[in-house]
């Protein structure tokens, strides 16, 4: 189950609170307060907290540059002047802080944004829950030919049960050794911090993870993106989801100028403005190496 009864019944507390308040509030993000939205089949993500909005960014921008901003007339055309000149401290004005259940194979790839303050769940004082992520047969796919970090064509339907029934299978045996070993009547039991090593990648975990806007827009930028794996990039897409309500004007900006623009570099600008003049340019002609090309393919087809 996603939630515990104690965490739910905490969050039914929790929402049954009002109090008036003279901070700014973001409605859309109120609507999301302390509500657990699933992702895979054992995961989720809520909104513990978040300060600021729009008008936080603007009113931060506008003590930065002072007279610099006066031709921008509005609050979105400077946060979208902001996002498309780079100008990340403006940004930094807003923060949000999550709590997440997601795969400890998951969490090791988010925890490599170094630019958040995390709290996890400590399998050294806390027994860990059975819970274990286990792919849709759908999801399960063999290596890519062209990209060592990615996923090819799925299984097939034999293959994909026999890699499930792996999967199943020693999840629930390492579980039940990892009970085994942590105590048993009449038996001292290994410590937790011991017994927890000898459990899987896909096991469950937990933690509070609190970031600014503008690192956390690196985040979904990276994690959100097509090309990512498919297990974070859920959660980055849930998280989308919410920030698109809290901050509507700098989340519009983030997806116009990031999630869909693109960068070229300047054999890329080069070879475009050749293009665009009639020339045919080919890989070989283009100054790039093969993989440069393939992506510039990608952008300009």
């Amino acid at each position: 189950m996603p939630l515990t009864p104690e965490q739910q019944a905490e969050i039914d507390a929790l929402r049954a609170q009002s109090r008036p308040t003279l901070r700014a509030v973001a409605e859309g993000m109120e609507a999301h307060l302390y509500t657990a939205y699933p992702v895979l089949d054992h995961g989720f993500v809520r909104v513990i907290d978040y300060m600021g909005d729009d008008a936080a960014i603007t009113q931060a921008a506008r003590v930065s540059y002072g007279r610099g901003t006066k031709a921008v007339s509005n609050d979105e055309g400077l946060i979208r002047y902001l996002m498309r000149h780079w100008h990340s401290t403006p940004f930094e004005m807003c923060e949000l802080k999550l709590h997440v259940k997601l795969p400890v194979f998951v969490a090791r790839q988010w925890i490599r944004h170094r630019t958040a303050n995390v709290n996890e769940y400590s399998a050294r004082y806390s027994i860990l829950d059975r819970e274990f992520y286990i792919p849709r047969p759908e999801d399960l796919a063999a290596q890519s030919t062209v990209n060592n970090q990615g996923r090819g064509e799925a299984l097939s339907g034999e293959e994909a049960a026999r890699v499930l029934e792996y999967l199943k299978g020693d999840a629930a045996r390492t579980y039940d050794h990892y009970e085994e070993m942590i105590g048993q009547e009449g038996q001292q039991g290994l410590a937790r911090e011991l017994a927890r090593m000898n459990l899987p990648a896909n096991i469950y975990t937990q933690w509070y993870w609190k970031v600014d806007l503008h690192n956390l827009f690196h985040f979904l930028r990276l994690r959100a993106d097509a090309h990512a794996q498919y297990e974070i990039r859920v959660y980055a897409e849930e998280i989308c989801r919410l920030v698109k309500d809290w901050v509507p004007y700098a989340y519009g900006a983030f997806e116009d100028y990031r999630l869909g623009g693109a960068t070229l570099s300047g054999k890329a600008l080069d070879c475009l403005r050749r293009m665009l003049k009639g020339e045919e340019v080919t890989q070989e002609t283009s100054g790039m190496s093969k993989g440069e090309w393939r992506e510039f393919q990608g952008v300009v087809d």
